[in-house]
């Protein structure tokens, strides 16, 4: 990503560059806290306690005046954390210093989450007993009947343009892991919110309490004449595989799995840059991922489709490769078929060994910079674990890349609601390769020079990557 210069940071662009800021991102801090606090009125009193905040560690953001009296003001100071035991440490270390009380502390993350994240709203403005009566009955009769008649037609006369569950069973959530469907239920909303603001779908989330991968495919195939397609989400390998699978099979909307096939899409928009970046041809590269699960097989799958010359796949037991049977499922024999060319083996480092391209959807820090740097040079490393990367970029560039980039920067919301967009658009009956494909292709397109992604906020970069996933449905169709 390119710096932010002090010419960027003029007047008439600083709100345009401060919106396009994560400073979560930027502290490496994913909460974030308000700390109202009454100080003396005193010149150095919001110097000394500013300095102490960031003295044990925190980031500050906004400071605001809320309240004053004869000899104090009370300001609300953003703080940014890592953890609560960081909080902690801050908070004390606050509560020492002679003329300052702490009057409140408050989560401004779960404050934007109290009633959650989506709510429904109507589209048709009911104003008088006629709206209600179209809306309602006696109208609608006529309506339902249409759609006896012609099927097809409850397309365009019902939300089922518009509406994409996303279905989950809580067994891999995030960085979190399996914590259940209920817990799991802020990040669908979350989806969700995505979905509406930056491609106008309807998203609801779908918690189906079960590890039985029969008992997800029923419910899915039960609910699914309510929407127009099906997103998978946060479902844990091997069992998200043959979800998948079933339910493509089985029903005719697309059936997508997000934490497969988006992150793939974000990852290869974001190589294709690098690839040109570093005058290298995607033929003549090989790649190393690190990870066999839902994304380590998605990216592997689409890497090949795009046309890099190798990958090898390092799981949890070595590098995947033919004739090998240890800990072996389906899904890593079909890998084994496809990849590793010249039957790799042996541990970690020394597969490593002369690959232009590294992606990490492991564990954190199972990286060392020897590793980065036996290979090619000026290597293209992704380090994609959540939260913490097999490698950190500051390191993967001291031992030699020429591009690194985290999980944070490769974020699969730049590439799901522009999918299932076009694909409701051009009424697909899947999210094909070539979709994908056209998607990763059309955001690359879209990065201004010097950077590797576009940014995610603006909203006309998902219009247009919805128009180029239809055009790739549509085309494959012949239409």
């Amino acid at each position: 990503m390119k710096l932010e210069t002090p010419e960027k940071m003029k007047k008439e662009n600083a709100t345009s560059s401060i919106a396009n800021i994560s400073w979560q991102e930027r502290y490496h801090a994913s909460q974030v806290y308000t700390l109202r606090c009454k100080i003396f009125d005193r010149p150095s009193m919001l110097g000394k306690l500013t300095t102490t905040i960031g003295n044990a560690g925190a980031h500050i953001g906004t400071i605001a005046v809320s309240g004053l009296d004869s000899q104090h003001k009370i300001r609300d100071i953003t703080v940014f954390c890592i953890n609560q035991d960081h909080l902690n440490q801050v908070t004390k270390a606050v509560q020492k210093l002679d003329g300052v009380e702490l009057l409140e502390i408050r989560n401004n993350v779960l404050e934007s989450h109290y009633r959650g994240a989506i709510e429904t709203h109507s589209r048709i403005p009911i104003t008088n007993l006629t709206d209600l009566r179209m809306v309602y009955t006696p109208g609608v009769a006529s309506i339902c009947e249409k759609i006896v008649a012609e099927p097809a037609s409850a397309w365009e006369l019902t939300g089922l343009c518009d509406r994409v569950a996303i279905v989950t069973n809580g067994t891999a959530v995030l960085g979190l892991g399996d914590i259940g469907v209920l817990p799991s239920l802020p990040v669908m909303e979350g989806k969700a919110a995505i979905f509406a603001e930056f491609a106008g779908i309807s998203a609801f989330p779908i918690l189906v309490d079960s590890k039985d991968t029969q008992t997800v495919i029923d419910t899915v195939l039960r609910i699914a004449p309510t929407f127009g397609a099906i997103q998978l989400e946060d479902i844990a390998a091997p069992a998200c595989f043959e979800i998948e699978e079933k339910l493509q099979q089985a029903l005719p909307i697309p059936v997508f799995h997000d934490d497969q096939h988006g992150t793939a899409t974000v990852l290869l928009a974001a190589l294709i840059g690098a690839i040109k970046k570093t005058s290298r041809q995607a033929e003549k590269c090989s790649a190393l991922i690190l990870g066999a699960g839902a994304a380590g097989v998605a990216i592997t799958k689409i890497l090949l489709a795009f046309g890099i010359g190798d990958v090898v796949v390092y799981d949890s037991f070595g590098p995947i490769y033919r004739g090998r049977t240890e800990k072996m499922n389906p899904y890593k024999v079909q890998l084994a078929e496809i990849t590793n060319k010249n039957n790799e083996k042996g541990p970690l480092a020394e597969v490593f060994k002369r690959k232009d391209i590294f992606v990490g959807v492991a564990r954190p820090n199972m990286v060392s910079q020897d590793m980065i740097r036996s290979m090619m040079p000026a290597p293209l490393v992704f380090p994609l674990s959540n939260p913490v990367g097999e490698i950190t970029v500051e390191q993967a560039y001291e031992a030699g890349a020429a591009i690194a980039v985290d999980g944070r920067t490769i974020n699969n919301a730049l590439a799901y609601p522009g999918l299932f967009r076009g694909a409701l658009d051009a009424k697909a009956g899947d999210i094909t390769f070539d979709m994908q494909i056209a998607a990763a292709h059309e955001l690359a397109r879209l990065t201004p020079e010097g950077d590797l992604l576009p940014n995610i906020l603006d909203r006309q970069i998902h219009k247009q990557v919805a128009q180029a996933v239809k055009e790739a449905w549509l085309l494959s169709a012949g239409k």
